[in-house]
């Protein structure tokens, strides 16, 4: 089964709010890392898989896949997680429970979205009414014109060289970015169809999630 089109949901220990609940197709896979088990149970969704050291969750899940990890380890749960979809075949990421806790753990799922793009995959992160996702090095990614309320790209480290932002209200042609300046932040879309592109690096795009994130997800992946 090719599953590059399928998407691979992964529920982290954050609270999951229930319009992000997911609703896997029968392509898709459902990894629940350490306490996303008990947020998927919350909204009645059986992962087929749960991960981690299962310090937040404080037990081991009753379920039949378990992949018990030790609480010391270079990968945290997310990682774990991510790596397994990797393995499985997925190219296609939404990751859930994944924003608004410890700021470090935020900071470092915002680097697991461009850690996917090196491995020629896609995440989406959405939660706290945000989204976030990354491309680089020759990706574009188009909008629809049903997007309101505020874009932000940045340049995830370095530079990133030939950033075209069309479209929107504060557009860029051919640009450099870099990770020292927050050049890109605030930008607003314009109830047109928007594009952001990069030709060499890696930019970070952040926008408001206003209820719609599953009507937009067919949308907004990287062909």
């Amino acid at each position: 089964m090719d599953k590059s089109s399928a998407i691979c949901y992964i529920v982290g220990a954050m609270s999951l709010t229930p319009n992000l609940r997911p609703y896997p197709a029968p392509n898709d896979y459902v990894i629940a890392a350490d306490r996303g088990f008990d947020s998927l149970l919350a909204y009645g969704v059986m992962p087929d898989l749960a991960v981690g050291d299962f310090d937040s969750l404080g037990h081991r899940p009753n379920h039949p896949n378990v992949i018990q990890l030790p609480a010391e380890k270079d990968d945290t749960d997310m990682v774990f997680a991510m790596r397994k979809g990797l393995e499985l075949g997925y190219r296609r990421f939404i990751l859930l429970g994944g924003v608004g806790g410890r700021l470090e753990h935020t900071l470092g799922n915002l680097q697991l979205l461009d850690w996917l793009t090196v491995h020629g995959a896609q995440g989406l992160l959405a939660g706290e009414k945000t989204v976030a996702t990354c491309i680089r090095d020759g990706a574009s990614l188009t909008f629809p014109d049903t997007m309101s309320g505020f874009l932000s790209v940045f340049c995830n480290s370095g530079s990133a060289e030939g950033v075209t932002l069309s479209d929107l209200k504060f557009p860029l042609d051919n640009y450099t970015l870099t990770g020292t300046f927050p050049l890109g932040i605030s930008n607003q879309f314009l109830g047109k169809p928007a594009r952001v592109s990069v030709q060499k690096g890696s930019l970070l795009l952040i926008w408001e999630d206003r209820g719609n994130f599953y009507s937009l997800v067919p949308k907004l992946w990287v062909n």
